[in-house]
């Protein structure tokens, strides 16, 4: 028997993840210093695994509500109306998932019918493509680029709409480039969007890691707020990512309309995790401070290196990822990527995981320590000399 011809096509159309591709290479090498992966390197706060274990060791151990414990569920509309100024209900308005790659892969199912269009933008986070694909939707890619700081301009959206056009996936703070969009820059976006109509998933991980100015949540533009599913979660800001956390907010119909899917393909999240995460909401929000000034000095420093080494470097405004330059090497990002790996064993993810507008970039995670991101740029120093010397 044929066990491949009784894959799903869509299955099979779906590409294994870049950065992973890359991390997996890696490891075959001794001695990496891997920036590649964007993880915290802290631990979770303590406050928060004490949170845990003690739910565990008190047989908090079974199902939850399938929304979610409502206490956390209240704390969750709490921190967005204290911390965005955007009002939700925890009753109808709230859904915890299974970590935010499950609140994403939900609001496509639930949103989208074979042949629907959905906008990308390029580049992007690479599980965004997979799970439209397993929807069986049309990818309408929305290119991005340096001159206007990786954001999305009302000229770039409008330019790639089509009557066709039901959703609009925006991830700000952005993986992988860094870039941000502020209040001034969504408010441009907020008559497409209700003009047309669009449902936008507003994937908003890093919303916590927002550097130089306020974060600004798209659901905070009342004339749209119906339209906006909110995506979010404790991985990035909270440290944890093991505990696989997340949330959605969003309009009663679409959360419960995302609920028969959860219900029947998850029931719940982990109570334990949910103790966790409440605690970290009630109690965490030094911890999540102290982390957020120490990406900012790693922020700063790997800019200010990579620029003075020659790599034209954009200051990311968000998240902990730089996105750098290096077309001046006439290499692509994967002949890049892999003699860096080889000559000095120092591992970045090439730019074009994220898409095609990716190409000429490599993508490094500063969710690493100080220490270890200096040793990387010393021996990326020493690695683009013996480039130069070659030619």
């Amino acid at each position: 028997m044929d066990i491949q011809s009784k894959v799903s096509n869509r299955v099979k159309s779906i590409k294994p993840s870049g950065i992973r591709k890359f991390s997996d290479y890696a490891q075959t090498f001794d001695h990496v210093i891997s920036l590649g992966i964007g993880e915290p390197d802290f631990a979770t706060p303590e406050r928060i695994s004490e949170a845990g274990i003690k739910a565990i060791q008190e047989a908090h151990t079974h199902y939850t509500n399938n929304r979610g414990l409502l206490e956390l569920r209240q704390a969750i509309c709490d921190y967005y109306q204290n911390s965005y100024q955007v009002s939700y209900d925890p009753e109808t308005e709230c859904l915890v998932t299974v970590g935010s790659s499950e609140g994403i892969d939900l609001a496509i199912r639930m949103l989208i019918d074979p042949g629907d269009e959905i906008v990308l933008t390029d580049p992007g986070y690479v599980a965004y493509e997979s799970a439209v694909k397993v929807a069986n939707g049309k990818i309408i890619k929305l290119p991005l680029d340096g001159s206007h700081d990786f954001k999305v301009t009302p000229e770039a959206l409008e330019a790639v709409l089509t009557p066709k056009t039901k959703v609009l996936l925006l991830n700000y703070p952005n993986n992988p480039t860094g870039a941000n969009m502020s209040h001034e820059d969504l408010a441009k976006l907020v008559p497409l969007i209700k003009d047309h109509e669009l449902i936008v998933i507003s994937d908003e991980i890093y919303s916590e890691l927002s550097y130089d100015e306020p974060y600004c949540s798209l659901a905070s533009f009342d004339d749209i707020k119906q339209q906006v599913i909110t995506i979010n979660g404790f991985s990035k800001a909270f440290a944890m990512t093991g505990w696989r956390l997340g949330y959605i907010l969003g309009d009663p119909y679409f959360i419960s309309e995302m609920l028969k899917i959860h219900q029947f393909g998850i029931i719940c999240a982990p109570a334990f995790a949910q103790y966790a995460a409440l605690e970290g909401l009630r109690h965490g929000h030094d911890d999540v401070a102290s982390m957020h000034d120490e990406y900012l000095e790693r922020r700063n420093y790997l800019v200010k290196t990579l620029n003075a080494l020659g790599l034209p470097t954009f200051m990311p405004k968000g998240a902990f990822y730089v996105f750098v330059n290096i077309q001046s090497t006439h290499m692509t990002s994967v002949e890049f990527a892999v003699a860096l790996l080889k000559d000095q064993r120092v591992a970045v993810t090439p730019g074009d995981a994220f898409g095609d507008r990716g190409e000429g970039f490599i993508r490094i995670s500063y969710a690493y320590s100080l220490d270890k991101l200096q040793m990387a740029m010393e021996k990326l120093s020493v690695f683009l000399d013996h480039l130069k010397a070659d030619k």
